[in-house]
């Protein structure tokens, strides 16, 4: 894996639909009930946030509009 490591001190889901190269998204969620993602090759180490409303959102719109009101 290039650049900086996934933090060891969360469990880290890595994306199902990670490709065989170095450059994964990878998602846990945070003591606070936050939702907490990171890319495997960012060489920042940089960590977004968001609320699991947010993330839920985003994966069904990547999910092709299979949401639900």
């Amino acid at each position: 894996m290039r650049g900086m490591p996934v933090p060891a001190h969360d469990h880290w889901q890595k994306s199902s639909h990670c490709a065989q190269g170095d450059s994964c998204v990878h998602v846990v969620t945070d003591v606070g009930g936050g939702v907490k993602l990171t890319e495997s090759s960012d060489s920042t180490g940089a960590i977004l946030r968001t609320t699991p409303a947010a993330w839920a959102a985003l994966v069904c719109t990547l999910k092709e509009g299979r949401c639900q009101d």
